[in-house]
């Protein structure tokens, strides 16, 4: 019988050591687990960076705006794994899925011909976002969230969103949002 084996077990691949072994200790051990801080901190991080595209909208205009846009969608979104499962909160169809970094930058900035129906989420001034998790799902290395967003715009009046968002580690082991999805809150009727 071999002394180690590879399994699956539960979608998940693992290395079955004898008991008793023990790694080098100069062995290199990669572990993409999430952690709940760590994905507080990612939406923390995209809250903030929202209100920074409004800031830097009003202080260096919409170019300024969409060069800062450009940083955080490539900073926290997975456009650089493939296509992201975008859904944002004021979009209509055509154009209602934002699957490419494009797409998302001509949400959050506008400016676009190929989305003209695209003003700028991000360019609205908005003054605070919170988040309100109503749970956190983590599974090794992914995570999903869903909850509400809260948005404070430049006149006082508060904006709350449905939103789900999941969260998978990059091969830096960087957290990285792979679907986003947001809409207004159902109101009945």
């Amino acid at each position: 019988m071999p002394t180690s084996r590879l399994t699956v077990a539960a979608g998940i691949l693992a290395l079955a050591i004898p008991a008793g072994a023990a790694l080098a200790d100069d062995a290199l051990v990669v572990n993409q687990s999430v952690t709940e801080a760590e994905v507080l901190a990612a939406q923390q991080t995209w809250c903030g960076a929202l209100v920074d595209i409004g800031k830097a909208n009003a202080t260096g205009g919409q170019a300024a705006a969409k060069a800062l846009a450009e940083k955080v969608i490539d900073a926290a979104y997975g456009y650089q794994m493939g296509a992201v499962l975008f859904k944002p909160t004021l979009t209509v169809a055509p154009q209602t899925f934002r699957t490419t970094r494009a797409g998302a930058l001509a949400y959050f900035a506008g400016g676009d011909p190929a989305f003209p129906k695209d003003k700028g989420f991000a360019l609205l001034g908005w003054t605070k976002c919170e988040i309100d998790n109503a749970a956190i799902f983590i599974a090794g290395d992914s995570a999903t969230t869903m909850g509400n967003v809260s948005l404070t715009g430049k006149d006082g009046k508060v904006t709350t969103v449905d939103k789900t968002w999941k969260f998978v580690k990059d091969d830096a082991g960087k957290l990285r949002i792979v679907v986003h999805h947001s809409s207004l809150p159902y109101t009945g009727g």
